[in-house]
């Protein structure tokens, strides 16, 4: 029996693209489906100031087809040089829409993030004086602490200070990887939401390494238990307005990934509305999943859903996916949901 589901285009609130050959690749996996991205500004070097974001910007325009349509909502790379005027005069033009917060040596290209918190007060209390979101990787990255407890550790040693030192500001967590995440977002005072990917609702760190190795399922934060990944689940298909999609899809070449010292990152744009469909209907928020992937992320960000509409239809035969997406830098290799997706994306 075939089913059919319509929807408001939804939006993408963190997006790797890269740059150059890489993002002329995958743009197009994102723009197929998508109406915006919070683009994340962790280039080498990175984007730091309005000047860098709106140049990456005019690349990411110029390098999208003609005959598609897409927003790319830049951020800026939180550094402990950054200049709170240059942030104010960037989101004021309506070119930034929130500014990343790396840890320094948290996962890709953070080499540049925040060790002393002490040196980023000022653009912290700036953001908050004019309702520029914080979206932070919340996990901390010193040696002693497990690679599993990260998140843990950094939302009582990290996140819950700073949000005391700066009360008023607009923090978005993402890609929430454990139920001391969700309840942590879901329990607390003042403004804080949490997205979520799609790879962490279909995949436990059992997927990562029983029966040897995936490297395609290596991402970071690093999947963690199976009950942690249902915590994720229920909190995306609750209807609970501070969670929301982000895909993290972040793509690498094969060889990048497949090597001795393989590199994080799972990338989902080409079938995360399938994934994400799969998921709802399993969790019987079929009717939740427009909320989570269209509506409450242009709430959180203050900006008005998307005019069209995507339609998804359930068919006997699978979604014929390819297995990798050939670019300039190399074949990316699509996220394996490890079982056929019968959710097709028809309009």
């Amino acid at each position: 029996m075939t089913q059919s589901l319509t929807i408001r285009r939804p939006d993408d609130w963190h997006l790797h693209l890269r740059d150059g050959a890489m993002m002329e690749g995958v743009l197009p996996e994102t723009a197929r489906h998508f109406g915006r991205a919070i683009i994340m500004p962790n280039l080498v070097p990175p984007v730091v100031t309005g000047d860098d974001a709106r140049a990456y910007r005019d690349r990411i325009l110029a390098a999208l087809p003609a005959s598609m349509t897409f927003e790319p909502l830049m951020t800026l790379y939180l550094t402990e040089a950054t200049d709170p005027a240059d942030v104010a005069a960037a989101h004021a033009e309506g070119l930034v829409h929130a500014v990343k917060l790396y840890p320094a040596g948290a996962t890709t290209n953070s080499a540049s993030g925040v060790r002393d918190f002490d040196k980023v007060m000022g653009v912290l209390e700036k953001m908050a004086e004019i309702g520029l979101p914080l979206c932070i990787h919340g996990e901390v990255t010193t040696p002693e602490v497990d690679i599993f407890d990260r998140e843990q550790v950094f939302l009582e040693t990290v996140l819950e200070p700073l949000r005391q030192r700066v009360p008023g500001l607009k923090v978005t967590l993402e890609h929430i990887t454990t139920s001391h995440g969700i309840d942590y977002v879901a329990g607390a005072d003042g403004d804080i939401a949490g997205t979520i990917t799609t790879h962490h609702l279909m995949i436990n760190r059992n997927h990562i390494l029983v029966g040897g190795i995936k490297p395609h399922y290596y991402c970071l934060p690093v999947a963690k238990r199976a009950t942690h990944q249902a915590a994720l689940r229920k909190a995306a298909t609750s209807g609970n307005p501070r969670f929301f999609l982000g895909t993290d899809s972040a793509p690498h070449a094969d060889p990048a990934k497949e090597s001795a010292c393989g590199c994080a990152g799972c990338f989902t744009a080409t079938n995360t509305l399938s994934c994400l469909a799969h998921v709802f209907e399993e969790e019987g928020a079929l009717d939740k999943l427009e909320g989570f992937a269209s509506l409450f992320g242009p709430v959180r960000y203050g900006l008005a859903p998307n005019e069209g509409t995507v339609t998804l239809e359930k068919r006997d035969t699978p979604v014929d996916t390819p297995a990798k997406i050939d670019t300039g830098a190399g074949p990316v290799t699509v996220f394996d949901p490890g079982h056929p997706l019968h959710w097709h994306v028809i309009a």
